[in-house]
């Protein structure tokens, strides 16, 4: 309708709190009749009625037949292309789509609706000189390598029957079936289980019952699920555990020698050729650590100094988003199974808060894509096919990936923008505390 696109629209805000906004747009309600009474008569010229030539229906039938339809139309359009119309006329910016009501009836002299959204907040952001960001340092100790090999060792471990107590290291081989009440409960129940003893493969109470038994032994042990317990029917629950070892084992670690040095394809220079290449290996994931965990750093100082109340729309798309990752992830198709929207709440609200930061430092600084950086990142992605110039070629025609791609890369921009003019220290970090704290 040219009314609601061209001439300024009759539109009053209110602010009820927050970022919501309620618009209200009127209309004289004789411009929608007159636009459903043009729409009328280009339906009559087009309309096909048996009994009737096209374009010779008489206005009242087409009116009889058509009327409601067309209006609803011209209603839906009137409120779509003016709810645009004035969201530009007011300079208001919805984050989400609105809940539209309308407020008129038959016989008003104006039409009315009124809708109801949020807006994006305005940031005014503090001073990059006012971050502070801790940087860590961390070194690749001999005794970090010394652990790695074990670790490794520990991979290729063989477990070997052994005719004493189970002690914490030793795996057993067990049945058990739980009740609570007296009842069985799904996941209660388990045949020929292999378990290790005191590395919190099962509740603290199962744990410590397998201690001190034996080869063919049964017993009976009353055991407690927590209150954080990932199964929400089973969280605080109180249950008794029939248990029975069929076998304890113990672990035997294989010697480095040449047979163990050649399944890592280390066929000369021995044990420090191995050594030299966990280094290397260990070197290059500290490096990819870090660079993740300075940039959590870096936008959580940016977040930490510019608290800003953030759309609920928004932030349950992202909810929805995360939520139907974990589907995909976890190969869940019924929406009944779903991991609770509860669990995501936090990190959407910090994806959301984030994504408007950034885009805000973008625009204050006026930060511009780094075609190079985005190029390099390309290659990256190419470089995991077989054909690497084809896939290239590939990557830059999907739109979405490039969206994603130049996103990432204007995000490391503005974390590199952070780290050049926010305030750094550097603390030196043990590899071992790092890898704990780090993604």
């Amino acid at each position: 309708m040219n009314a609601a696109t061209t001439n300024a629209l009759d539109v009053s805000v209110e602010k009820p709190g927050g970022l919501e906004r309620r618009m209200t747009v009127r209309v004289p309600s004789a411009e929608i009749e007159r636009e459903v009474s043009l729409r009328l008569t280009r339906v009559g010229r087009t309309a096909k009625l048996k009994g009737f030539r096209p374009g010779k229906i008489p206005s009242k039938i087409v009116q009889e037949r058509y009327g409601d339809q067309v209006r609803r139309e011209v209603i839906t359009d009137f409120i779509r292309t003016s709810y645009t119309h004035a969201l530009v006329q007011e300079k208001l910016r919805p984050a989400g789509g609105p809940s539209i009501e309308p407020l008129s009836g038959d016989g008003d002299e104006q039409f009315a609706f009124r809708a109801t959204f949020e807006i994006y907040p305005e940031i005014t952001l503090k001073s990059m000189h006012s971050l502070s960001i801790e940087k860590p340092q961390v070194a690749i100790t001999a005794a970090d390598t010394d652990e790695m090999l074990d670790r490794l060792r520990d991979q290729r471990a063989d477990w070997q029957s052994v005719e004493r107590p189970a002690e914490s290291g030793d795996r057993v081989i067990a049945d058990f079936v739980g009740t609570i009440g007296k009842e069985p409960f799904t996941g209660g129940e388990g045949k020929e289980v292999p378990i290790v003893v005191g590395k919190g493969e099962v509740v603290g109470d199962f744990d410590k019952a397998l201690t001190g038994m034996v080869a063919d032994q049964s017993k009976s042990a009353k055991v407690k699920f927590p209150k954080d317990y990932p199964v929400n029917a089973l969280a605080g629950k109180k249950a008794v555990f029939e248990i029975t070892i069929h076998r304890v084992e113990e672990k035997s670690l294989p010697a480095i020698d040449e047979e163990f040095l050649q399944s890592f394809g280390i066929t000369e220079g021995g044990v420090e050729a191995l050594r030299e290449r966990l280094h290397d290996n260990m070197k290059r994931e500290l490096a990819q650590r870090l660079s993740v965990e300075i940039k959590r750093r870096a936008l959580d100082s940016l977040r930490d100094a510019n608290r800003i109340d953030l759309p609920k729309a928004l932030i349950e798309q992202e909810i929805s988003s995360m939520q139907a990752n974990a589907m995909q992830q976890l190969n869940i198709e019924d929406p009944e199974q779903a991991p609770p929207r509860e669990n995501f709440t936090e990190s959407a609200r910090r994806r959301v808060a984030l994504g408007l930061l950034v885009q805000e430092v973008i625009r204050a600084n006026d930060i511009k894509l780094d075609r190079a950086r985005l190029q390099r990142r390309i290659e990256e992605q190419a470089a995991q096919f077989e054909k690497p110039a084809e896939a290239a070629r590939m990557v830059r025609g999907d739109q979405a990936l490039m969206a994603q791609l130049e996103a990432g890369v204007l995000e490391e921009q503005v974390v590199d923008f952070l780290l050049e003019n926010a305030k750094t220290t550097e603390k030196s970090v043990a590899l071992k505390d790092f890898m704990a704290i780090s993604p």
